[in-house]
């Protein structure tokens, strides 16, 4: 395996835009070629070696087995693992706006909180996110309606606001409190909330599953209790404890599945 590690050298205020780091662009290049790759600060472009320090270990032939590893303050660098196929980026720190955007494999792992549209439009890969992350993770982007259509994400703390918007397919997977409307305008896919969420899960959806097994403050009228169910099979594997099941939302014509854990 080959690991590139990058170290910022001094934290910036103007947002750097980390398009062009990504192992499938840097696997087979010298530290030279490494330290030229062009980043964009604004509307000017910057070379990775005017911000950030490089080090490299071993080789590889393919590009999934290089590992990208990114130190420092990072809640500047924005779309960070943006359209990555295949390797590993370790982000160690909080990262900024659309980290892991359209991702179609490989895997990130953010050792921090993540700022707004995490893994947007992504369809496949694996994203993991120590922290919480903040609005529309897995999300479509502004006047779009195809959001997340595989792959998937574990978050380990909580998500904001619109999680999963217009989701069609892949797996969200949030260990902490949720934020309103997860699952808004969802037409597939399956997210998992283990902790509360403020109000409205599932509002405008149409077909997918959500599973709750905290306590939800406001529920949607379009949602319908079909039955109640003691470790139900879901997605494939088995939710221990009592849950209802309802239908929704109907306002929308869904047919979506929302799962609550009686508590």
């Amino acid at each position: 395996m080959r690991t590139i590690e990058i170290t910022m050298k001094e934290s910036v205020k103007i947002p750097l835009e980390f398009d062009n780091v990504l192992p499938e662009l840097l696997y087979d290049k010298s530290i030279d070629e490494i330290e030229d790759t062009l980043l964009y600060q604004g509307n000017r472009q910057k070379k990775l070696s005017e911000f950030f320090k490089i080090d490299i270990r071993g080789s590889c032939e393919d590009a999934s087995d290089c590992k990208l590893v990114i130190n420092g303050k990072l809640d500047r660098i924005k779309y960070i693992a943006n359209k990555m196929s295949c390797g590993m980026i370790i982000a160690n720190g909080d990262v900024d706006l659309h980290a892991g955007s359209m991702m179609s494999g490989g895997h990130l792992i953010v050792n921090g909180n993540a700022e707004s549209y995490l893994g947007r439009e992504m369809t496949g890969g694996l994203i993991e996110v120590k922290g919480s992350v903040r609005e529309f993770c897995g999300s479509s982007y502004v006047g779009e309606w195809r959001g997340m259509n595989g792959g998937s994400i574990i978050i380990e703390a909580d998500a904001g606001k619109q999680l999963a918007d217009c989701m069609l397919k892949g797996h969200i997977h949030v260990k902490g409190n949720c934020d309103i409307l997860p699952g808004v305008h969802m037409a597939g896919g399956f997210i998992q909330i283990d902790g509360d969420v403020e109000s409205w899960p599932g509002g405008q959806m149409k077909k997918g599953t959500i599973v709750v097994n905290g306590h939800i403050k406001d529920m949607l009228q379009g949602f319908k209790l079909k039955e109640i169910v003691h470790t139900p099979l879901i997605n494939g594997r088995y939710f221990f404890g009592r849950y209802k099941l309802y239908i929704g939302d109907i306002g929308a014509n869904g047919k979506g599945q929302l799962w609550v854990k009686i508590r």
